[in-house]
């Protein structure tokens, strides 16, 4: 069965490790033993060994019998040979008794029987605790005239016995809760993916008001804060989105109506040929009006798809500025609006086209939305490292809400008058994204009934 879900791959994996590492772990204490302890091991065992058999030999007077089973009470197995061949066991008995039979011969004559540090390496099996008469020390004993052969080693069942069930319940018991924690820290792991990939199929069938109820503090809490944070940008585009085609409809549907309303009437012979004039030139307004929309759409675009294309030169923003002032002068005189302006000589690195619509698009608004007989001041400032446009005016002014969507494509404050007055909602998206691309920043102070004022600045290389 193959594991599909994270959950079961991350434990699998995990308790896979923990097997992993205990087998390794084994194998290098294994090692550890088998190149440094077996030779002090060894040692040990073969100081103790010539210690009882110097004991014996200078006590002819004790049993010898008693006091090898006196040792191999308090814990060790021994295995006496005498001259003749004949075996005496001494302690607990050992699991196997093979041996060379040359071999007691050899330590009857004085040799040592060094087993401990001789016993062949095994995988699976710690020398230490082989229970073999193979893995002992064999030393000579001269007890009362005669010679023995005596081998022994440490009884690591009676030494060590209660030490082994501790560590044994202490191993079953550590792996059972290292199984039982690994689960549940896993779960506690996988949750919030989980979580998250619900709220990913979510957005992905247009549900972005979701929630995430995970509060942590490590990197899966900072990846649920930015996904929310996500979902909500994703819900306000979604709105964005939903509205700008609702206004683009409007914006396109409404001159195509009045264009075939028109020329429906156009084609009625009874009318005079200063009707069909009047007729004809509504036509051609609406017509200059759809052009003017698709013109601001396609700049709009140009601007976001072309932004390394720029033709960058040394820019007069004072001469742009007066030259804007100078274009819409009429407009100005007609809603009988003063204008004041301070113009000191200002020059920045960027295109010339595109920042003169900035310029246009600031100033027509502020012409449009502003009340008759209002004014309008203009100053440019210039800090040494950068410049700031500042364009106030007496208008209608924003609401807090409008003000943040004023930059939105399509997106006019007070929809039922803006209406009335002629534009596209386009030009201030355009203005932001040409100062963007010129690495500077628009911002606006708006009070609802009492004006505007965007500031624009500019770095100046």
């Amino acid at each position: 069965m193959k594991m599909k879900s994270l959950y079961s791959k991350f434990a699998f994996i995990t308790i896979m490790i923990m097997i992993v590492s205990g087998i390794i772990s084994f194998f290098l204490s294994n090692a550890y033993y088998q190149v440094k302890l077996k030779q002090q091991n060894d040692e040990k065992i073969t100081n103790f060994a010539f210690e009882i058999a110097d004991f014996a030999s200078k006590h002819p007077l004790i049993s010898l019998q008693d006091y090898l089973d006196h040792i191999g009470a308090i814990g060790y197995q021994i295995l006496m040979v005498n001259q003749e061949g004949d075996k005496q066991y001494f302690g607990s008995t050992f699991r196997k008794k093979d041996l060379p039979a040359a071999l007691p011969e050899k330590v009857l004559q004085g040799d040592v029987y060094h087993g401990v540090s001789q016993f062949p390496h095994k995988t699976f099996v710690t020398g230490f605790f082989a229970n073999e008469i193979k893995n002992s020390v064999g030393v000579p004993l001269k007890y009362k005239n005669k010679k023995y052969a005596l081998f022994i080693r440490p009884d690591i069942k009676l030494m060590f016995n209660e030490m082994h069930i501790l560590f044994g319940w202490l191993l079953v018991i550590s792996i059972l809760l290292s199984i039982l924690f690994v689960l549940i820290s896993t779960k506690y792991l996988v949750n919030p993916i989980r979580n998250l990939n619900k709220a990913t199929k979510e957005i992905a069938e247009g549900n972005f008001l979701i929630k995430l109820d995970i509060g942590r503090k490590d990197e899966l809490g900072h990846l649920a804060v930015s996904f929310t944070t996500m979902a909500k940008k994703l819900a306000k585009v979604d709105s964005l989105r939903k509205e700008l085609i609702t206004n683009i409809s409007h914006d396109i549907q409404s001159p195509l109506t009045n264009i075939k309303g028109y020329l429906n009437l156009l084609e009625n012979s009874d009318k005079s040929d200063q009707e069909k004039q009047q007729y004809l030139r509504i036509v051609h307004s609406e017509v200059t009006r759809l052009s003017n929309m698709t013109k601001q759409l396609l700049l709009l675009s140009s601007i976001e798809s072309k932004k390394d294309l720029m033709e960058i030169t040394t820019v007069d923003v004072t001469g742009q500025l007066k030259s804007v002032i100078h274009q819409y002068q009429w407009s100005i005189l007609d809603k009988g609006i003063m204008l004041s302006f301070s113009l000191p000589d200002a020059s920045v690195k960027g295109d010339p086209s595109l920042l003169y619509s900035v310029w246009e698009n600031l100033l027509t608004n502020a012409i449009k939305y502003n009340r008759e007989n209002g004014s309008i001041d203009l100053e440019l400032l210039d800090n040494g490292t950068q410049i700031e446009v500042v364009i106030k005016d007496t208008g209608v002014g924003l609401e807090e809400e409008e003000k943040e969507r004023i930059f939105d494509r399509f997106y006019r404050a007070d929809m039922s008058r803006a209406r009335s007055v002629e534009g596209t909602g386009l030009g201030l998206s355009i203005a932001q994204s040409i100062i963007d691309m010129h690495h500077g920043k628009i911002e606006l102070t708006s009070q609802k009934g009492q004006g505007t004022t965007f500031t624009v600045s500019l770095p100046k290389l």
